[in-house]
């Protein structure tokens, strides 16, 4: 299932803010259907890679405590306007997203 995701810079005080909104379920594999009463399988973003550049400049590895449609923010030093930023994420059934931006 395709997946969106929407990533804003912001530049203040020497840093660069960085946040990724994810289109993603997060299921923790405990809650149960209410219809079925079965247990709805796990469906959680595991790994997120922020790069500016081409290079990584933050992994961040999440997990099943992590809400429905993340917002996941770092800040980082030494980015300028104009530089590359890409924002990747996979979770635990293989599925994958990425998403490109320049820092303004």
């Amino acid at each position: 299932m395709a997946r969106t995701m929407k990533i804003r810079t912001k530049a203040a005080d020497g840093s660069t803010e960085i946040q990724a909104l994810v289109n993603h379920p997060m299921e923790t594999g405990q809650r149960t259907d209410r219809k079925t009463k079965e247990k709805i399988p796990a469906h959680f973003i595991q790994k997120m890679t922020f790069q500016v550049n081409g290079k990584d400049v933050a992994v961040v590895d999440t997990g099943i405590a992590v809400s429905k449609d993340p917002l996941i923010s770092v800040r980082i030093k030494g980015a300028k306007a104009g530089d590359k930023v890409k924002v990747s994420w996979t979770d635990n059934k293989g599925e994958s997203g990425s998403a490109d931006t320049t820092v303004a």
